[in-house]
C-alpha cells in the first residue's frame, strides 16, 4: 500500500493538483448560486403596485415591485388554495336551537334557567312573562357552544315534558374565512400605503395616499364589525325556549281543577297570615307612641275638667251673696 502512495506521488505533477482543486472549487460554486441569488432578492413584503391618485413612486426605489407583485400573487393564491384543506379540520357552524316545554311555573323556571346560562358563560338574551302567576313565557339565552348539549340537558329537566324541540345548524366556513382573507388583504394594503406615505414628497402625495388610507381603514373596520358578529354567533348559541302550564282538565264541561284550587286556597291563607303578623308588629312598635297620645288626651280631658268645676263653682260663691241682698 505504501509503495502504491510512492508511485503515485511520483508520478503526479503539481499542477495536476491544482486542476483538482479548480475542479472541487467550481463544484461548490455551481450547488451555491441560488442561495447566493436568493439572499441577494430583496426582502420588500408588501409594496402596492396600483397607482393611487396619480403618485408614482421614484423608480429607484421600486425597481423590484412587478417581481414582488407575482411572488405576493402566487403565496396569496397558494394561501386560498390551502384555506380549504385547514378550515375542513374545524367547521365554522351557527347552531340555533327552539323548545317547547310544559311547566308547573313559568316564572321560577324562566328565573333557573337564565341563572344557568350565567353560570354556564352565557346570558339571558331576552324575556316575556306575565310575573309570578303567568301560565306561560318565553325567553331567549345564549350560551357557549362547547357547553350546547349540557345546557340542553339542563333544560329539559326544568320542565314537566317537551313538547317540541328543534335544532338548526348552518355552515358558514367559506364566509369565514373569507371575511379572514378579506380583512388579512386589507391590513396588508394599510400597511403598503402606510409605506408610501413615508416615502411621499410632496403635499400633494401626502393627501392623496391619506385619502385612500383612510378609506382602506374604514373597510377594514367594517369587515372587522362584521367577522366578529360572525364569530359571535359561532361561539355562542342561540336557545329559544317557550314555557306553558298544564292545560286545565275539563269536568262535565267545567274547568276543574281541586288541586290546584287548593294550592291557591293555601296561598291565600299564608299571605293572609302574613299580613296579620305584619300588622300585629307595627302595632307592636307603634304602641310606645299610642300610649303617650292616649295619655296626653287623658290629661287635657282631666285638666278641662277640673278647669270647668272651679269655673263653676267660683261663679257659684260669686252668685250666693247676690243672691242674700
Amino acid at each position: 500500500m505504501t509503495t502504491l502512495a510512492q508511485s503515485l506521488r511520483e508520478k503526479s505533477k503539481p499542477w495536476q493538483w491544482i486542476a483538482v482543486g479548480l475542479g472541487i472549487l467550481l463544484i461548490w460554486v455551481f450547488m451555491s448560486l441560488p442561495e447566493l441569488h436568493r439572499a441577494a432578492q430583496p426582502t420588500r413584503e408588501m409594496v402596492p403596485t396600483r397607482e393611487v391618485a396619480g403618485y408614482a413612486p421614484p423608480s429607484t426605489e421600486w425597481k423590484y415591485a412587478p417581481a414582488l407583485t407575482a411572488s405576493s400573487a402566487v403565496s396569496q393564491d397558494a394561501a386560498k388554495a390551502s384555506v380549504p384543506a385547514n378550515a375542513g379540520a374545524e367547521r365554522k357552524i351557527i347552531r340555533t336551537s327552539s323548545l317547547d316545554m310544559v311547566v308547573q311555573h313559568p316564572a321560577e323556571v324562566t328565573r333557573e334557567i337564565a341563572a344557568m346560562a350565567e353560570s354556564m358563560g352565557g346570558y339571558l338574551e331576552s324575556s316575556n312573562g306575565g310575573g309570578q302567576n303567568a301560565t306561560s313565557g318565553t325567553l331567549a339565552i345564549r350560551v357557549p357552544a362547547s357547553r350546547f348539549e349540557r345546557a340542553q340537558a339542563e333544560i329539559r329537566k326544568l320542565g314537566l315534558r317537551v313538547e317540541a324541540e328543534k335544532v338548526d345548524a348552518q355552515d358558514v366556513t367559506r364566509q369565514y374565512v373569507d371575511q379572514d382573507a378579506r380583512i388579512r388583504n386589507l391590513r396588508a394594503e394599510e400597511a403598503g400605503f402606510l409605506l408610501i406615505l413615508k416615502q411621499a414628497t410632496t403635499v400633494k402625495d401626502m393627501l392623496a395616499v391619506s385619502e385612500r388610507l383612510s378609506e382602506v381603514r374604514g373597510q377594514i373596520e367594517q369587515q372587522q364589525a362584521e367577522f366578529n358578529a360572525l364569530s359571535k354567533q359561532i361561539e355562542m348559541v342561540s336557545i329559544a325556549i317557550s314555557l306553558r302550564t298544564e292545560p286545565e282538565p275539563q269536568v262535565l264541561g267545567l274547568n276543574w281543577r281541586p288541586g290546584y284550587q287548593l294550592k291557591l286556597a293555601l296561598h291565600d291563607g299564608l299571605e293572609s297570615v302574613a299580613t296579620y303578623a305584619t300588622t300585629m308588629t307595627a302595632v307592636l312598635f307603634y304602641l310606645p307612641a299610642t300610649l303617650l297620645w292616649v295619655g296626653t288626651i287623658l290629661f287635657a280631658v282631666i285638666v278641662g275638667y277640673r278647669v270647668l268645676q272651679l269655673g263653676k263653682r267660683w261663679l257659684d260663691a260669686k252668685s250666693l251673696p247676690a243672691a242674700k241682698q
